[in-house]
């Protein structure tokens, strides 16, 4: 398996704790960590393009002056990437991160990060962008569209960093939550951590049986943990119980449910990652 992390950046409030995040990440793992900040499209539009919405007749003096606006806010663009990128590599650098390179990239997110993660170990990103700071209830689209996309875990920042030593796995027995387990007890993220299985619903012996096998399969590697069953809806129990035994972590399978089912009456995990504070672990 590949050790090296890919840490997503842009100008939100988010990028500083998805670099803390990462080089907590990349320590245990001893792992390279790659930091990437795409430009979009808006951003490294040509002057073709602009000119192109010109009618005929225009003066050619304007067009002039259309290209070189157009040039000036690309070099801007590549100015404003390359200082986000040096921010994020000192962030990184002060957490004792070592094995650093940075990309600046032009495009679509998902293209560019499509074309780099068969190289990764995860993905670390901010649970909303620049764009949608403003958008408390709401995920950021390019998380959203990651995260459904992506093989390799996605590790969700939340606003703000802080150290990890309770985590909590949001367990429906599900095939990715069982996934979500081995990626766990291969990994040397989660040692000694403290460590709870929880499923939410009305769950039975069969329910409690599936929760002893994974735990079972943490223990054996060395990961001892707890399990729990509580009645109600996941996304309206678990948030307070994250809350009420200082969680600092959640662990889930990512979008467990059929692709129509999710149309219709939403998705767990997006309600999940929407209703708390910590940092959330996806995995498909």
């Amino acid at each position: 398996m590949t050790d090296r992390i890919l840490a997503l950046v842009d100008a939100s409030a988010y990028s500083e704790s998805v670099c803390h995040h990462s080089a907590w990440i990349a320590g245990r793992l001893n792992a390279a960590v790659e930091v990437m900040h795409v430009l979009g499209r808006r951003e490294t539009g040509s002057a073709q393009n602009l000119s192109g919405a010109l009618t005929l007749g225009a003066r050619s003096a304007l067009l002039t002056d259309l290209a070189a606006a157009d040039e000036s806010r690309a070099r801007l663009a590549q100015a404003r990437g390359r200082a986000i990128l040096e921010d994020a590599q000192a962030i990184l650098e002060a957490d004792g991160a070592t094995a650093i390179t940075t990309h600046l990239r032009k495009g679509d997110l998902l293209e560019a990060v499509q074309a780099v993660e068969p190289d990764m170990r995860a993905i670390v990103i901010g649970k909303r962008g620049e764009g949608a700071d403003f958008a408390t209830g709401h995920l950021g689209s390019n998380l959203e569209r990651i995260v459904r996309a992506s093989q390799v875990p996605v590790f969700v920042a939340s606003r703000t960093f802080q150290p990890v030593s309770r985590v909590m796995v949001a367990f429906d027995g599900s095939a990715s939550a069982m996934r979500a387990v081995d990626r766990m007890a291969k990994s040397p993220v989660f040692e000694g951590l403290a460590i709870t299985l929880i499923y939410a619903g009305d769950g039975g012996a069969a329910m409690q049986a599936r929760l002893n096998q994974a735990a079972h399969a943490l223990e054996v590697a060395g990961l001892p943990a707890d399990t729990r069953i509580v009645p109600g809806e996941p996304e309206d129990v678990l948030p307070s119980l994250i809350a009420a035994e200082g969680i600092d972590l959640l662990v889930m399978g990512a979008y467990g449910h059929s692709r129509i089912r999710r149309l219709i009456i939403g998705s767990t995990t997006t309600a999940m990652v929407q209703a708390v504070r910590i940092p959330v672990l996806m995995v498909r």
